[in-house]
């Protein structure tokens, strides 16, 4: 396969923070490398370097590239790692999800780790890797799929004196069998002492396994504690749930990462919704500890506080990055504090020992439910300080004016659908959705400048438009379809834009084999799962069914346990493929935590080939978060332009811009190597029609 280094005469690479000695172990380790998930353990994107500043930022050229050779279209690959760079050793993953170091000074590898591929199937998202040292013992923590490795990060080899000779299987330890189940680490966890604190990513439909916190042995792979976000019986929360649920239920998982107080030994962790994601008949109550900040004693997994953002979540709501952890200034008094963002553009700001709101939050009513069976939530929490950064209420003149035809087509969306709110629970009419299930807040999460108190974030504007449809029985292979395939590839097989394009199925019988069609079943495809929990048979309906060769009888409803399915599930763009209403369709704001007011607010990318009227900058979907440094500067890449900018932290203005090979869908990494800063992007696209790709991108200045 190819592979390549592309020299430029600079170099780039991230530059990693912690944010403070509090987070790291000295201020010149902090400033020369990004050893953590996001900069530090504080999640706070933020770096004491400063060589890249305002005055000479418009000079970074691209240095090096390193490129693995091996994006697929074909399987819509994507790269989200936020890398490691640690004593000038960079550490990420590729669009296959093997693992790699490279030279951070010059993009040479130095050795690349691949799964056993017999044993282990890699598809799926990486987001990031952990590094634990201590006595000159280091270590490398890595997940695909399931499977946790432990790797030496001299040399690439597994350590095998870590669970089964260097791998341990997630789907172990959870208190209930779950074999065959999906379960996929996506995002790393995060060092403690000698521990590794984790979570993952569950099915959202059916067959969902219970999103437990589990902290590791580093050394030997042993399970050290276990936090049960579906409370057992006699547990805190447990009276939320029906008196089954700890044995059926799933989700309330922890698939965005943590954030650590390590002088406290306080883990925060942000959870998502339960499952099913959008009909809660079967989990009647408020669902703790779903769509919940846990704050947990990170030596014994022992709650100490939690909140809940969303009651009862109908609408996927997960928490979608883990929080911020600050100090900011209120009344003349300091005080530490959790700053969460969400997909609603909502703002929870709590203090940091105690889960206190820093300043009221009102419980708010909200509509009730016409599904059978539904019991949704009276009230939901609602900051009333700090303000949201992004849209909260639609009206009819927000419709898209661009043509003509896009606002006649966006008048007929919005007569046809239910709307008051973003609260409005799922319906068999459809509900629009807004500010969308990829919005406000998305996973890369925000950055703070900690001399300043003020957090930065990049959100999406564009409604969703969730439809259910009673449950009726169909033919074997469309029972089955309904319930594995139908989330994505939508109710009439029509693809749909989730995932940055999942691809439609109505004639795949012309473009892939039956062979190539269980093959992808079974092993996953880019970022579509392994469908491991299926029988030979059922996969050989799923393919009759899918190359029109299914006899045409009637079944029982099957195995689906809920009395409705999808009946729709996507975003709503008009024939132009753009949203249904007026930009800007992805924003960048800065919300001054000490004052609780923005302090600026700009559209994030740009279609450059549209002309709107008043819109000069329309605004992106945007993926991966920015990162902050002292230099006074905001890097950030995310939109779907395929640019990489920098801004202003105080203004908020654009101060340079450079092309990628493809969309940097990730958060970018800076660092330092003899004294030299570099800034870093993965480039893996395959998101909004970018092409993918499986490059690693370096600016620096000359």
């Amino acid at each position: 396969m190819q592979k390549s280094i592309k020299f430029v005469s600079l170099f780039s690479v991230c530059l990693i923070l912690v944010l403070s000695c509090q987070w790291g172990p000295t201020e010149n380790y902090a400033k020369e490398n990004w050893a953590s998930y996001l900069g530090d353990k504080g999640t706070t994107h933020y770096s004491l370097l400063d060589q890249i500043n305002k005055e000479n930022v418009h000079r970074l050229q691209k240095v090096w590239e390193f490129d693995n050779g091996e994006a697929s279209a074909k399987n819509r690959s994507m790269i989200q790692c936020n890398p490691l760079i640690i004593d000038g050793i960079l550490y990420g993953t590729t669009a296959t999800l093997k693992v790699f170091a490279l030279d951070a000074a010059t993009g040479q590898q130095k050795w690349i780790f691949e799964p056993d591929k017999d044993t282990v199937i890699t598809k799926g998202l990486n987001r990031g890797l952990a590094y634990w040292e201590k006595d000159d013992v280091k270590k490398i923590f890595y997940a695909s799929g399931e499977h946790l490795f432990a790797i030496d990060p001299n040399t690439g080899q597994l350590i095998t004196s870590f669970g089964n000779a260097g791998i341990v299987d997630l789907t172990k330890g959870l208190g209930r069998e779950v074999d065959g189940f999906r379960y996929h680490m996506n995002t790393p966890g995060i060092i403690f002492k000698d521990m590794y604190i984790v979570g993952g990513k569950v099915s959202e439909t059916i067959k969902p396994i219970p999103g437990h916190i589990r902290a590791y042995d580093v050394h030997t792979g042993e399970i050290k504690w276990i936090f049960h976000t579906i409370p057992h019986p006699g547990e805190f929360g447990y009276e939320t749930w029906p008196k089954d649920a700890y044995l059926k239920s799933g989700g309330a998982n922890v698939w965005t990462g943590f954030s650590l107080d390590e002088e406290r030994e306080i883990v925060f962790a942000p959870t998502g919704s339960p499952s099913f994601d959008f009909y809660g008949g079967d989990r009647i109550g408020s669902n703790l500890f779903g769509n919940s900040i846990i704050a947990l004693d990170a030596n014994t997994g022992k709650r100490i506080w939690h909140y809940q953002t969303v009651h009862h979540d109908l609408w996927d709501r997960d928490l979608p990055s883990p929080p911020v952890l600050a100090t900011i200034e209120k009344e003349g008094r300091k005080i530490d504090i959790l700053a969460q963002t969400t997909k609603m553009g909502l703002l929870f700001v709590l203090d940091r020992e105690t889960g206190e709101p820093i300043y009221p939050i009102e419980e708010v009513e909200v509509p009730a439910s016409d599904l059978d069976g539904e019991e949704a939530w009276p009230t939901q929490p609602i900051p009333t300080v700090y303000p949201h950064f992004s849209w909260q209420k639609l009206t009819k003149e927000d419709l898209a004016i661009r043509t003509e035809d896009s606002h006649t087509q966006a008048s007929k969306v919005w007569e046809e659908s239910i709307y008051s709110g973003m609260y409005d629970p799922p319906s068999v009419k459809g509900t629009l959705n807004f500010p969308g299930y990829y919005g406000g807040g998305e996973w890369g999460g925000p950055g703070i400048d900690p001399s300043t108190g003020v957090l930065y974030v990049n959100s999406n504007n564009f409604p969703w438009k969730p439809k259910l449809a009673p449950l009726v029985a169909e033919s074997p292979g469309r029972n089955l379809y309904n319930m594995y395939c139908q989330a994505c590839h939508g109710s009439e097989l029509e693809g749909s834009q989730m995932f940055g394009g999942v691809p439609a199925l109505k004639n795949v019988k012309d473009s892939l084999s039956k062979p190539e069609m269980h093959k992808i079943i079974t092993q996953g495809s880019g970022v579509m799962p392994a469908f491991k929990e299926l029988k030979e048979s059922e996969i050989d309906k799923i393919i009759a069914f899918l190359t029109q060769q299914e006899k045409d009888t009637i079944s029982e409803k099957g195995e689906w346990p809920y009395p409705y399915t999808f009946g729709g599930h996507g975003r709503v763009n008009m024939d132009d493929g753009l949203p249904m209403i007026k930009p800007p369709w992805g924003q960048l704001t800065a919300i001054d935590l000490n004052s609780a007011k923005i302090k600026w607010q700009i559209p994030l990318g740009n279609y450059d080939s549209l002309n709107i009227p008043g819109h000069p900058i329309t605004g992106t979907p945007n993926y991966g978060g920015p990162i902050v440094t002292k230099g006074g500067l905001l890097f950030i890449a995310a939109t779907a332009d395929s640019k990489i900018r920098a801004f202003d932290t105080e203004t908020g203005e654009k101060l340079w811009e450079a092309d990628l090979p493809t969309s940097g869908v990730a958060t970018p990494a800076t660092y330092s190597v003899n004294g030299k800063q570099y800034v870093v992007i993965a480039c893996g696209g395959g998101r909004e029609g970018a092409n993918s790709g499986d490059s690693y991108v370096a600016f620096a200045l000359p």
